[in-house]
């Protein structure tokens, strides 16, 4: 066992249920919390503003979130302004859009071929349909700081459609496929499992992952109020360095399937193997007669050859800042600029790891 002295030995630590929560349940699972002397309670959560408001009170020391929850929080831009950091990123990639399969026969020559994503050009017709009956098309992500809202606008952007002509909805992960079945959405972007999901029950198709759009860009950090890190110095390191031992354990294929088992349990994900285990072994799904898409870089947790793959860097916080303020989300980004280095605490990741600050950020 490695001894941090952390100051407080048993946490409550929240997770969704989704494919790249594989790291925490691995930790807790193989003992790798237990190798630096953590008890880890894995408390899983329905929504991602239910998990960010047990953080803020205190009922988790920390959490999964998705890359921008950090960012949002401490600038106040989801309500009242907490500080909060990410010493750590979880995973890279790991989204995907899916559509209703009563759209895969109006993409014409655009259906999915040669292991290729689908552009969003094949949905103009579609979306000039809707809006013909007075319409909009109907499209959920999970939270409104989240990548997959700005991958599914990067995406619908790149497309050339009118963002005006489509409706936007939130919806916890767990949702999205019953309001895929009842139509009451056209499609969604969200994390594994949903996507197969949807394709296994015949119900969408998968047009484009988070590779395709941002590829290898942060997806899930871990996040911890700034005030928590600064009372539980120790604590934090150790959560941290179980946390990367995971994820490294996670490179090996072999090790994913291990993963995918334990993810199928009943106080995880509780779903079947054949759903959960494609986008671990870089296998995404794409309609129900149709051959895999092989997208080795799926779901993505370390890279031994390149020391800060799970450092939050500045850059990527940087670069993320400009897309929320893209998007509507972000009035004063020189502001945020200067926070940015109590958010994404990329300095912790350093001190760590003994890694040298003059090194790149990945």
């Amino acid at each position: 066992m490695v001894n941090f002295t952390s100051e407080k030995p048993s946490l409550n630590v929240g997770f969704m249920p989704l494919t790249d929560s594989a790291p925490l349940v691995v930790a807790k699972e193989y003992g790798f919390f237990e190798r630096y002397g953590l008890d880890v309670t894995l408390e899983k959560q329905n929504s991602w503003a239910t998990m960010r408001d047990k953080v803020c009170t205190g009922l988790l020391d920390g959490a999964q979130m998705l890359a921008p929850m950090p960012i949002a929080s401490s600038l106040g831009l989801d309500g009242q302004r907490i500080p909060m950091i990410t010493p750590f990123v979880l995973s890279r990639n790991g989204n995907a859009i899916t559509l209703s399969h009563k759209w895969y026969a109006h993409l014409g020559e655009h259906r999915l071929n040669d292991g290729q994503p689908v552009s969003a050009k094949a949905i103009v017709p579609i979306v000039n349909k809707k809006a013909e009956q007075g319409e909009k098309l109907r499209l959920a992500t999970v939270f409104p700081y989240s990548c997959h809202y700005y991958q599914l606008l990067d995406w619908l952007s790149a497309g050339g459609i009118d963002l005006n002509q489509i409706e936007l909805i939130i919806i916890p992960p767990g949702n999205m496929i019953a309001a895929l079945k009842a139509g009451d959405i056209d499609g969604f972007c969200v994390g594994g499992p949903w996507n197969a999901f949807a394709v296994r029950a015949q119900l969408g198709f998968t047009a484009a992952t988070s590779s395709d759009i941002w590829n290898d860009f942060p997806e899930k950090v871990l996040g911890v109020l700034a005030s928590w890190q600064m009372q539980n110095p120790q604590t934090c390191k150790a959560l941290v360095h179980a946390l990367n031992d995971a994820c490294h354990w996670l490179e090996s294929i072999p090790n994913r399937f291990e993963a995918a088992q334990l993810l199928s349990g009943s106080q995880y994900l509780n779903m079947d193997l054949n759903i959960i285990a494609p986008s671990l072994l870089g296998s995404c799904l794409t309609y129900k007669d149709l051959p895999p898409r092989q997208i080795k870089t799926y779901n993505q947790f370390a890279d031994s050859e390149s020391v800060n793959f799970n450092c939050p860097s500045l850059e990527d916080g940087s670069w993320l800042l400009e897309v929320m303020q893209k998007s509507g989300h972000l009035a004063n980004p020189t502001h945020a600029m200067s926070q940015l280095p109590h958010i994404y605490r990329q300095d912790l990741f350093h001190e760590y790891f003994s890694v040298s600050q003059d090194l790149a950020p990945r």
